[in-house]
């Protein structure tokens, strides 16, 4: 007679003993749109992101996994998750998900990664191959995953966020038409706006010292400066 083993002794480990990305560009890609997709909902508790976490969609089944590259999951709370165990969310699956291809992705494992979202509830998917500046996307009609004709200046329905396709590369924009920056560049750009601040500053001292000298030139001359 076979034992059954209780859902709750079932152990889902944290990691899947693969590592994160297979060079500097996948990686470098992985965390620009995490990172990026954190700073769009920092100010939201209610929605989670994160980056290559293993998500578990059924309880009791601690072989069926997947661990996309960024994932954003609505209605769920901002905090520490070791996995995304769904029936501990509300039974709710990322409604967002991200892969980016390194040289050693075949064909059939993207295959079943999309078979995966497909089956597990994912409204949107994209998957970016660096090396041949290909997007591929698809969005959930009529309960599957379709695949989206028009890439190019395609607007996430859920993010808000617009994908343009350059000769070069992959751009992200915001809502609010700020594109997505690595993390370099964000350094870069509050480096920049520091500067700003305090050449502002320093302008703001000089006008008013001037100002000051002014006052008691007049006050010598016996001109009130406030009356004037």
């Amino acid at each position: 007679m076979v034992q059954q083993i209780p859902a709750t002794a079932i152990i889902y480990p944290d990691s899947d003993g693969k590592p994160m990305a297979d060079n500097t560009e996948q990686f470098q890609w992985i965390v620009t749109l995490k990172e990026n997709l954190e700073l769009m909902y920092a100010d939201d508790p209610d929605v989670f992101v994160a980056g290559d976490l293993l998500w578990y969609p059924i309880e009791g089944n601690n072989r069926l996994c997947q661990a996309p590259d960024a994932l954003v999951a609505f209605t769920r709370p901002k905090g520490y998750r070791g996995s995304y165990k769904q029936w501990e969310e509300n039974n709710i699956p990322p409604q967002v998900v991200f892969e980016i291809l390194s040289p050693s992705n075949r064909r059939g494992e993207m295959a079943r990664k999309l078979q995966f979202y497909n089956r597990y509830g994912v409204e949107e998917y994209y998957e970016y191959d660096p090396d041949t500046n290909e997007l591929v996307g698809w969005q959930r009609q009529d309960d599957a995953l379709t695949v989206i004709e028009s890439i190019d200046n395609w607007v996430s329905p859920r993010l808000g966020i617009r994908f343009v396709i350059t000769p070069e590369t992959w751009e992200i924009y915001r809502p609010d038409g700020s594109r997505f920056l690595t993390y370099v560049e964000l350094g870069q750009r509050l480096e920049q706006t520091s500067e700003q601040l305090e050449q502002t500053s320093q302008q703001l001292e000089i006008a008013q010292a001037r100002a000051d000298r002014l006052a008691a030139q007049l006050r010598e001359l016996g001109v009130d400066p406030e009356a004037i």
